[in-house]
């Protein structure tokens, strides 16, 4: 019966029938995944690791909304986008209290941390100095993109998640899913070739 579960699966449904032994396992499996995320998002460190025990708890605590289907990973990271969610509206509403009350904070209320990529130490200067360009290029164009299309990219480019488990952590159909992401990497490329990055550029870079 178990092999018809996946291996989060089954600890979920250890965990539903009461085994501790399951979630310590799911802590030490993703919590590192969790903080990458949080930190892509929030670029604060106390705070990510702050996120990172919230959701593990509302993990434990919502443990029975979960149904094994193979889809953990989306659920997971569902609870980690909805506590971004919130907590950058938090934001917001602050910045715009204490700018109603006449404190000059500055117009940003929330930053995200949209993609960074990490030079490679064996590319040439030439190639790292692309490298960091393009990867300020790419933060400012997702900066601009709606909050969905934005989110359906970083999920599945950087936390590795597949379409079914994105639709599924941001509670829309796999068509939706797909559509996003298609529209996410048309538009970085035409903005990106606009800028001077050349069409070979992205035969050599999947990931767009």
């Amino acid at each position: 019966m178990s092999a018809m579960y996946s291996e989060d699966d089954q600890r979920m449904i250890r965990l539903q029938a009461g085994d501790s032994t399951a979630f310590n396992e799911m802590v030490s499996l993703w919590q590192g995944a969790l903080f990458g995320f949080f930190m892509r998002n929030m670029r604060d460190e106390h705070l990510s690791e702050d996120l990172v025990q919230e959701t593990l708890l509302r993990l434990y605590r919502n443990c029975w909304d979960y149904i094994p289907k193979g889809l953990f990973k989306g659920f997971l990271f569902r609870i980690a986008r909805n506590l971004v969610i919130d907590h950058s509206r938090r934001a917001i509403h602050d910045v715009l209290m204490h700018s109603f009350r006449g404190r000059n904070l500055g117009r940003d209320g929330e930053e995200f941390d949209l993609l960074q990529f990490v030079p490679d130490d064996s590319a040439s200067p030439f190639d790292r100095a692309m490298q960091q360009e393009l990867a300020s290029a790419v933060r400012k164009i997702l900066q601009e993109l709606p909050e969905e299309q934005r989110q359906t990219f970083l999920l599945h480019h950087y936390e590795s998640l597949t379409l079914s488990e994105v639709a599924d952590a941001m509670h829309t159909s796999l068509p939706t899913a797909k559509s996003r992401l298609r529209l996410v990497k048309e538009k970085l490329k035409n903005v990106l070739v606009c800028r001077g990055f050349g069409y070979e550029f992205f035969s050599e870079n999947e990931s767009f």
